[in-house]
């Protein structure tokens, strides 16, 4: 007698406790096991009726027997032993790999190269949306037992994993078709594009950055300004230079900024002079140091400038991120970082686990401040 992978998981469920169908529809979506079985809303019933037919659960209780929404089971002892049997074999089977997948790319060399990109990209975009509900899952549960701590890794794992492999599949695809000349906008468009009004989760992987580092208010601090000129001036640089000598083009990444302060709520309250930051611009990664070191000396050559000389390539690895776009003035970003800090991080299960981190997507010289697009980024980790 075998189990389906639906059965199994019903059956697991009533040897915790008995349960009737309400309470397993209840325990299943808290605990997101539909992300990783195929165990469909309308099934319950059926896998109930199907259990109770084959012996293995009874409904409890006497007199005249309830409706079906009502019925109370518990596994019996053929149940108890045929999950326990059939639990033993699921930890050591391994599963046949058959994602959809896997057939669309044997079938891709039939599409437009453009529209395989887009389809791995809308992949990609899915692949996190899935990643933030596990994720969102795993908060609203903790403390987890161990045996909930590992579904929840595995799943993770494998979304990652999934995730992995549709970045190097992208990139290789983009490389190879030259289908344009590198922008990290498009390339990690899951960093640099966010909704504006709900808080999302992404995964920001280790990635290279020109950088510099500098302390107090942006708008009065002459050294702001100065390290801001000194990081185009060296971006541009670096792309001349790997246009004419590598035959690789890029385009200038946007102005970002990390800032950090003894009290995360001096970003609330928009106390500038408290802060301290480091402004960067994305480089490709085929960018070395030597190629910077290159370039502030031929900057320092032609246009020279302070802050030049504190220009150098510096690696982030900020991991698991909470981001969100706010569109308004820079002034206005209060509101929406108290709701992060005092309200999605604590709901969620979570503390800061990096510096608050800044992604101008638009340029204030020619942007009016009401429609200046700003990613609002803050790495975490479980509270």
């Amino acid at each position: 007698m075998t189990l389906t992978d639906a059965e199994l998981t019903v059956l697991g469920l009533l040897l915790e406790q008995p349960r009737h169908g309400y309470e397993l529809e209840r325990v299943i979506e808290e605990r997101g096991i539909r992300a990783w079985t195929a165990l469909g809303f309308s099934s319950i019933y059926y896998l109930l009726d199907k259990l109770a037919g084959r012996g293995l659960i009874e409904a409890v209780g006497e007199g005249p027997r309830p409706a079906k929404s009502r019925a109370t089971y518990r596994v019996t002892g053929s149940g108890r032993d045929l999950c326990a049997a059939a639990t033993l074999e699921a930890l050591s089977a391994l599963t046949p790999v058959r994602s959809r997948v896997l057939v669309a790319m044997a079938n891709s060399p039939g599409l437009a190269e453009q529209d395989v990109a887009a389809g791995l990209t809308r992949r990609l975009t899915a692949l996190g949306e899935q990643l933030a509900e596990v994720r969102a899952a795993r908060a609203a549960q903790a403390p987890l037992p161990a045996a909930a701590v590992a579904i929840f890794d595995y799943c993770e794992a494998m979304l990652q994993a999934d995730a992995a492999w549709a970045e190097r599949t992208l990139g290789a695809l983009t490389k190879e078709t030259a289908l344009d000349k590198y922008d990290v906008k498009k390339a990690r468009r899951d960093l640099y594009a966010a909704p504006s009004k709900d808080f999302t989760e992404v995964d920001v992987p280790e990635l290279r950055y020109l950088a510099v580092d500098g302390e107090g208010d942006p708008n009065t601090s002459p050294a702001y300004t100065e390290a801001v000129e000194a990081l185009f001036t060296v971006a541009y640089t670096l792309r001349f230079a790997s246009k004419k000598t590598l035959d690789r083009d890029f385009v200038v990444g946007p102005l970002e900024g990390l800032w950090r302060a003894d009290d995360p709520s001096v970003f609330i309250t928009r106390d500038k002079a408290s802060w301290a930051w480091t402004m960067l611009i994305s480089q490709p990664d085929w960018i070395t140091e030597e190629m910077v070191r290159a370039a502030v000396a031929e900057a320092a050559r032609k246009k020279g400038g302070p802050a030049l000389a504190a220009v150098g390539l510096r690696t982030l690895a900020e991991g698991r991120s909470v981001q969100i776009l706010h569109i308004g003035s820079y002034d206005d970003e209060g509101p929406t970082l108290d709701r992060l800090h005092r309200g999605y991080l604590p709901e969620h299960g979570l503390t800061f686990n990096g510096d608050h981190h800044e992604i101008y997507l638009s340029d204030p010289r020619r942007t009016e401040p009401a429609k200046l697009k700003t990613i609002l980024r803050q790495p975490v980790r479980p509270a």
